[in-house]
């Protein structure tokens, strides 16, 4: 007898339905991460006390922000009028702005393609190339909006010649749309890639199947450690705000700025080096120990050696590091298959921390100038003359990070040992 919903002894399938992401789900997800984007910054903003700044800029500087956020250009500029020039440069990532829109877009990109096993190369390219279009018609609205000019006030005798001269210096920023596009679009080939790389309920190509294993534990186990050093500072923010006074530049900090200062945090608890310069009355948001190391003539050096100097506890910065790589080649440990051997977590370990830290050097790094010169003769700012900036040791960060990945992916395999659920295999696309 043939079982129900069978002819003859052979099961009928019912068609398949059609992939659920068409152009409303695309819209959806490219909606909710542009939300995002700008909530985050505009919160951010707001709390670095610029609502009230005039002509309308404000949303035009939330605007600037979001471009920033997801690697696009804002090209900063200057006019002294008649007293002269004025110079501005500014090469900063918003990472606060960047997380909230990337993990909120990966969320959109990875929800029509839940209980999946197996997606064919042209699927998943039609559901990218649909994104991929309204995020750059997004990008092109931004980077339209995103620009501004400001009347600066420097007072003292140059505010004074100005008067004089019925002139004012002026500065503004203007975002840039083609190598915003641009960029941006690269930006969100990364976030894709990396949500497929980690979500382990995601489909695969069948050719890329074989990936599965050694890549997407790795690539879990480092975003997992990256949103908890997040997670870590923004309680510790939150408990600033609270008991020290000044919540407005916390919070500022937090929603525009956090990861930039965590990630920084570790990749000197691993022991890298950054060298800095801060000069002139704008700086850093960040706390007053890396400010104190850096505001020197000749710049500075952040290291765990130059901060432990002024404070002690920046030792703990070592010690935290060294558990949460630890439990990251854990976490990766215990989701890969029981049979793969300790070296070879080791070795996956040490790659996926080296991009990971790389990653890190890259985004974190800032580069930021602005001044006043009368008549072209030196820096007479009136005080608004500041210079920022901060740049990894990459060489001496990356080679610290292979050998923390070979340690910690050795060790957290052997403890993930007792652990284990998996068998010998593991399929893709299980949950």
């Amino acid at each position: 007898m043939s079982r129900p919903g069978t002819q003859h002894g052979t099961q009928h399938r019912e068609p398949a339905a059609p992939a659920p992401h068409g152009w409303v789900q695309a819209a959806t997800a490219v909606a909710a991460a542009l939300a995002a984007l700008l909530a985050t910054a505009a919160l951010g903003v707001w709390a670095a006390g610029a609502a009230d700044l005039p002509d309308g800029a404000f949303p035009r500087v939330v605007a600037a922000v979001v471009v920033l956020a997801v690697g696009g250009s804002v090209e900063l500029s200057g006019d002294a009028g008649l007293l002269g020039g004025a110079t501005a440069e500014l090469d900063v990532l918003p990472l606060s702005v960047t997380l909230a829109g990337a993990l909120t877009l990966a969320a959109g990109f990875l929800r029509p393609l839940r209980h999946r096993a197996v997606a064919t190369v042209r699927e998943l390219a039609g559901w990218a190339a649909r994104i991929a279009l309204l995020w750059a018609l997004a990008l092109i609205a931004l980077a339209a909006f995103a620009r501004h000019d400001f009347t600066v006030s420097p007072g003292g005798t140059l505010s004074d010649i100005g008067q004089l001269l019925d002139t004012a210096p002026r500065a503004g920023f203007a975002a840039q749309p083609p190598l915003t596009v641009v960029v941006g679009l690269l930006w969100l080939a990364g976030v894709l890639l990396l949500a497929l790389a980690v979500s382990r309920g995601a489909p695969l190509p069948a050719a890329l199947v074989r990936f599965h294993e050694p890549v997407r534990p790795a690539a879990y186990a480092m975003v997992a450690l990256l949103l908890l050093w997040v997670a870590a500072g923004v309680i510790g923010g939150l408990i600033a705000a609270a008991t020290r006074g000044r919540p407005a530049e916390t919070l500022a900090v937090i929603l525009l700025g956090l990861p930039n200062l965590v990630w920084l945090a570790y990749t000197i608890g691993l022991g890298a080096t950054w060298d800095g310069r801060v000069q002139g009355p704008f700086g850093l948001p960040v706390p007053r120990l890396l400010d104190l190391v850096l505001r020197t003539p000749e710049g500075g050096t952040l290291d765990l050696g130059s901060l432990a100097a002024h404070d002690g506890r920046v030792w703990w910065l070592l010690v935290a590091a060294a558990l949460l790589t630890l439990g990251a080649g854990f976490l990766m440990a215990v989701r890969s298959p029981a049979r793969i051997p300790p070296w070879r977590h080791a070795v996956q370990l040490a790659v996926a921390l080296v991009l990971t830290v790389l990653m890190i050097c890259l985004t974190v790094s800032v580069r930021a100038h602005y001044g006043l010169s009368l008549f072209g003769i030196g820096d007479l700012g009136g005080g608004l003359s500041a210079e920022v900036s901060l740049t990894p040791r990459i060489w001496s960060a990356l080679g610290l990070a292979a050998l923390w990945g070979l340690a910690a992916g050795f060790l957290g395999a052997l403890l993930a040992r007792p652990v284990h659920r998996r068998g010998g295999t593991e399929r893709a696309g299980s949950r």
